[in-house]
């Protein structure tokens, strides 16, 4: 019986006991007072045992059936095996039309051993692995995306090189996001200042590894990042978990701590002061917490003179030069200056050096290619004849075209972060043409830029006519072009549509003359009529 059923008991002894009223044991209990009337007399004929339910110990009325609970065991098990409950559920509702409680069906498949609640789950167990014994033998590396200038300036991520032997903190980097280009930084700086390790040991990230075969630019299954380090002869060695490589994820956890508050004392609040703070607080965390090395040995090795850092950290790429000796990469197209030595290369693999700062060189051989961009959208149209009283009209469309274009690629998620940074400093580099006071806010979608520009310009004092005449003709020859399309686009619809009718009612006209006679023979108007 259940405690409360116990206390129940006992207020029904008392009332039988008179002792207490059924009115206040009715209030005690919260029944009305024919329901302790009837507890009563169950208690007077069977004692205390009267009192407990009858429900107890036979199934629920709710209770599916059997076939049920098999059926839908033995389709989870087949189709479903390696679902979670909650996945499941929703297949069995959506394939099957099968609706049971989600956690009915755990329980199901708690029961048949198909799903190990959490509680019973074997714990992964991460054991402590010695250190290397030398220095520069094997260096973790990792970003840590934090706010590391809490609420004086946005997130960035720390770039952290942390050697394995010594738990020295090797290199510290800020940046604004993970990216190919500031982990070639970071380790041309490490390099500078340390040497060549024997191999980096990183996570899963696409940085270090091929997560899917065949994407642009990765030939062989390495990543721009490993292929540096290959020329190098250095070693990149992936983790399988964060507990691998523990060292590198504990120093983040200490970096969170002392060096956002070194930070703050300090009134430190751009990337560009903490980096320049970094060494400083390497050189004082190093001397706090380093550990010798086993071996005094350092695995570190010299750059040599022929290795060039700054063309091997850089994102390179192959390409075929047509016989025209044109080059297409990222969207540009790169046109190779004719010449006697140029003209033997059509048909050729050249390899495309691109840097940080949008730089793009050809290499071919190690000889350096010449070449102009092909502008595929020129400020004027190529063969355009322009009068010049109407030239200033003109120029502002182009103007309100780049502003328009430009704010396009900014809002655009094809462009990486670095990119839209340098298209931002062109801008404010450049900044407005001469002509810009003639130039409207650009439109918004599905306004016409012509006629807002038309607006803007008569709402101008002093407007030239000329000019308010132009745009004026520009708007009328547009909408009758945009008109007489709009017609023959509806035309060509209604000639389809009827078409399609004609071909519908002829395939049911021959579908009738086929239909089988009385005594089984098949198509004999069909076949006289042929």
């Amino acid at each position: 019986m259940s405690t409360k059923e116990i206390d129940r008991g006992e207020l029904i002894r008392r009332v039988r006991e008179k002792r207490l009223t059924q009115a206040k044991a009715a209030a005690l209990i919260g029944l009305s007072v024919r329901q302790v009337k009837r507890l009563c007399r169950l208690f007077k004929e069977n004692g205390l045992a009267g009192l407990a339910s009858r429900k107890r110990g036979r199934p629920s009325n709710r209770k599916l059936a059997v076939e049920t609970k098999a059926e839908v065991v033995a389709l989870v098990r087949e189709r479903y095996a390696d679902f979670g409950p909650k996945l499941a559920h929703e297949k069995l509702v959506e394939v099957h039309g099968i609706r049971v409680g989600r956690e009915t069906l755990r329980g199901w498949l708690t029961e048949a051993g198909i799903w190990l609640p959490r509680a019973v789950r074997t714990l992964r167990v991460h054991q402590p692995r010695h250190r290397r014994q030398c220095l520069g033998e094997l260096v973790q590396i990792d970003g840590c995306d934090h706010e590391w200038f809490e609420a004086r300036a946005d997130r960035c991520t720390a770039l952290v090189y942390v050697d394995d032997a010594t738990g020295k903190l090797m290199e510290l980097r800020f940046v604004v996001s993970e990216s190919a280009f500031d982990y070639f930084a970071a380790t041309e700086s490490y390099l500078g200042h340390h040497g060549k390790p024997v191999a980096f040991y990183s996570d899963k990230h696409s940085i270090f590894r091929v997560n899917q075969e065949g994407a642009s630019g990765r030939a062989g299954g390495i990543t721009q990042f490993g292929r540096a380090l290959g020329v190098l002869n250095i070693d990149i060695i992936c983790a399988n978990t964060p507990q691998a490589k523990g060292r590198v994820e504990r120093m983040n956890k200490t970096l969170q701590d002392r060096l956002v508050k070194e930070m703050r004392l300090r009134g430190i609040s751009s990337m560009a002061a903490a980096n320049a703070y970094a060494p400083e607080f390497m050189e004082d965390y190093n001397r706090r917490f380093a550990r010798a090395p086993m071996n005094p040995h350092d695995a570190h090795r010299p750059v040599h003179p022929n290795e060039d850092l700054a063309q091997i950290f850089t994102w390179q790429e192959e390409r075929t030069i047509t016989r025209n000796l044109v080059v297409h990469f990222r969207r540009l197209t790169f046109l190779i200056v004719p010449s006697p030595e140029t003209l033997a290369l059509a048909g050729r693999r050249v390899r495309l050096h691109e840097s940080a700062d949008g730089e793009v060189e050809i290499h071919y051989a190690g000889q350096l290619l010449p070449y102009t961009v092909l502008d595929k959208q020129p400020l004027v149209a190529p063969g355009e004849v322009v009068e010049n009283k109407r030239l200033g009209a003109i120029l502002s469309v182009i103007y309100v075209g780049q502003e328009e274009r430009d704010q396009r690629r900014l809002a655009s998620k094809n462009l990486t972060l670095r990119q839209k940074e340098r298209l931002r400093a062109t801008r404010a580099q450049v900044g407005r043409a001469p002509n810009a006071t003639l130039v409207p806010t650009p439109p918004g979608p599905g306004l016409d830029r012509l006629a807002q520009t038309l607006a803007a310009t008569q709402g101008r004092a002093g407007c030239d006519p000329a000019i308010a005449d132009f745009f004026a003709k520009f708007t009328a020859e547009q909408k009758a072009r945009r008109k007489k399309y709009n017609d023959t686009s509806k035309q060509r619809k209604r000639d389809r549509e009827l078409l399609a009718l004609k071909s519908q009612a002829e395939l049911s006209r021959g579908g009738e003359d086929r239909q089988p006679s009385v005594d089984g023979s098949a198509g004999l108007r069909a076949s006289g009529a042929r």
